[in-house]
């Protein structure tokens, strides 16, 4: 392990900074999605593309998206944080840029599928890299920074991309998208370092963060690589992570891709306005989070009360509050289905930075990229069905109800499974070593990108 080299000014807050950074990434990620879902009333008119057809179109980032996870975690467990981030953030620089130039669906569908490809590496790092930054008395707030910039985007990116698309043309919402990347690969590259080897580090707050229980770095298990894959899922609690993150994601990516295009054949309004009213329940989903999910769970944990016992009840009562969502059936008030929408969004979003910490927290030594990168799959597998199946549902009915019943149900069952499967949120054990354990990393260099 590399030296920590000293700096005069000890507690420098180094570790927010490196929260800080992994959620701008976040950030840019996910203005990076909802580009297409805001300029989607456009598309739809100068196409001519059904119901069903975007929802395909809406799906192409979440296909490859998701199938890469789990590579996409071994990866990361296998070249480390920063190696990996710069390889992606170079690429979907890159990706985002050639979506502003696509002219058929098609061509829009090929684009939307190399970003998902792209972006893939996100989340596995960036909780592989609160892992190793934070403590586990602060894991939840940094993970609700981390998450909550998700949230965030849709405020800010919501509106940003319709005024760019309804005065410039929706075309150049997608050059802004990879400018804004563009900007983020820089500022990733010249920053970001693990502890061991950040040179502004301090002593006292490296051993702050290493002995409140932080993964260690370098130190992968006997069972990393594709080897420890049977192992992982035959345990229980890795199975409760999938189905938690499998509802999570069929209902946070059924409003992330639907709710502009909800609001504008739902209530009859135009996409500016649309644009305002969603960016209202991302407002509290936001909120609900970072005071909710993050500062508050960390500081009932920190005042004595069962770790365990307190993340699982937030984490459950967040899951019941997003059924809120149902009462939006019910009413043909545009106010109203906002305020159920919201109280949905911001209840589940209390719970995120709980699920979003599961991995680091359950997985055995040295495989916290890969348990993320399995649950991740399973938040965008089921992100895949919810905008497919969402499209299909509005072109067989003519409005959003049933795709909102589908959405409660799917909460109901991963509601369930935490309870039954998660009985403490302490590691897994490790598994035993495998003779073919790393079979696939092996045969890569140590490190892809030495700049």
């Amino acid at each position: 392990m590399k030296a920590v080299i000293m700096t005069t000014r000890p507690g420098t807050g180094i570790r927010w900074r490196i929260g800080s950074l992994l959620a701008l990434g976040v950030f840019v990620n996910y203005i990076d999605r909802i580009a297409l879902s805001v300029a989607s009333p456009q598309l739809q008119a100068e196409y001519g593309l059904t119901s069903i057809q975007l929802g395909w179109l809406f799906s192409g980032f979440f296909w490859i998206y998701a199938f890469v996870q789990i590579p996409s975690g071994l990866l990361a467990d296998r070249f480390g944080v920063r190696a990996t981030m710069r390889a992606s953030t170079i690429l979907w620089t890159l990706s985002s840029g050639l979506t502003a130039l696509a002219g058929s669906f098609p061509g829009f569908l090929a684009a939307r599928m190399l970003l998902g490809l792209a972006e893939a590496p996100a989340y596995p790092a960036g909780t592989k890299a609160t892992g190793y930054w934070f403590p586990r008395s602060e894991r939840g707030t940094a993970t609700a920074l981390f998450d909550a910039s998700a949230r965030f985007a849709n405020v800010v990116g919501v509106p940003l991309v319709a005024v760019v698309a309804v005065h410039l043309g929706w075309r150049w919402s997608f050059v802004m998208t990879a400018c804004l990347s563009l900007a983020y690969a820089l500022v990733f590259f010249t920053t970001y370092r693990d502890p061991s080897a950040h040179p502004h580090l301090t002593q006292e707050e490296y051993r702050y963060i290493r002995d409140g229980g932080a993964a260690a770095e370098g130190t992968p298990s006997a069972g990393s690589g594709w080897a420890s894959l049977p192992y992982l899922l035959r345990q229980k609690k890795i199975w409760g992570i999938i189905l938690g993150f499998a509802a999570y994601g069929y209902f946070f990516t059924l409003f992330l891709t639907w709710m502009p295009n909800y609001l504008v054949r739902q209530f009859h309004v135009s996409m500016m306005q649309s644009a305002g009213y969603a960016m209202l329940p991302w407002v509290v989903a936001t909120a609900g989070e970072l005071l909710v999910g993050g500062w508050l769970i960390d500081a009932l944990c920190r005042k004595g009360y069962d770790e365990t016992r307190t993340r699982k009840i937030m984490l459950l009562l967040g899951f019941v509050l997003g059924l809120a969502m149902i009462g939006a059936i019910f009413t043909s008030s545009l106010d109203w289905a906002i305020f159920w929408i919201s109280i949905s969004l911001g209840g589940l979003s209390s719970a995120a930075p709980v699920i979003w910490s599961l991995p680091s927290l359950v997985a055995p030594r040295g495989v916290g990229g890969t348990v993320t990168g399995i649950a991740n799959f399973a938040n965008n597998g089921f992100g895949i069905v919810a905008t497919v199946l969402t499209g299909y549902l509005v072109s067989l009915t003519g409005s959003f109800g049933a795709a909102f019943v589908c959405a409660s149900v799917m909460l109901l069952g991963g509601c369930a499974a935490i309870a039954i499967l998660l009985k403490s949120f302490t590691p897994v054990e490790e598994p035993p070593a495998l003779h073919t354990a790393g079979q696939f990393t092996a045969m890569l260099p140590e490190d892809p990108l030495q700049l």
